[in-house]
């Protein structure tokens, strides 16, 4: 049923209810407005990835959105607060806990420590690359190989680590995602 197509029912529905028909129209109503100041908030979180250039950078990776990116840099703030690229995902909790006492030693669950919502982004990027990105890529490939070895979900959230990893590192670098390792000839 598309959008007149359930106002139309929602108004034949409540047809003849004199109550109802005002409750109806008035909820309508508000629902209309919602979906006005949602449209204008996309389009406002559109604007502000276009003029980020960290953003423009990181949609370059497969399954990484306007959201996504937009979250990561707000999260992160100054990537240089980070010595290393590889603490970014630990930030995040995409890291096992660790459970050690006397000669036992062993991982845990993810810590989820930081950012749930960006955690959330980066673990839905995760699954957007293993399954609706059509092309390959050598992240794509590894990620693939992981969930056939250790299932689905802890290789999606292995990946969303390794794209936090390499949304730093290329936030840093000022660099592009490329699809593929480079050749080179002699």
């Amino acid at each position: 049923m598309g959008e007149r197509g359930y106002e139309a029912r929602a108004r034949e529905l409540a047809a003849g209810e004199a109550g109802l028909e005002e409750a109806v129209s008035a909820l309508l109503a508000v629902r209309e407005r919602l979906e006005q100041q949602i449209r204008a908030l996309d389009e406002r979180i559109l604007e502000l990835a276009r003029h980020s250039d960290a953003c423009r950078r990181l949609t370059t990776i497969p399954g990484v959105g306007t959201l996504t990116a937009l979250s990561f840099v707000a999260a992160v703030g100054d990537p240089a607060r980070f010595s290393k690229s590889s603490t970014v995902g630990a930030y995040f909790g995409l890291t096992p806990r660790r459970h050690q006492s006397g000669e036992t030693d062993r991982d845990g669950k993810i810590s989820r420590c930081g950012d749930v919502l960006t955690r959330t982004y980066l673990f839905e990027a995760a699954g957007v690359l293993l399954s609706r990105v059509a092309r390959w890529s050598a992240l794509k490939s590894w990620g693939t190989r992981l969930a056939k070895r250790v299932g689905g979900k802890k290789a999606r959230v292995a990946l969303a680590r390794k794209l936090a990893v390499l949304m730093h590192r290329l936030w840093v670098d000022g660099t592009e995602f490329r699809w593929s390792k480079e050749v080179a000839t002699a």
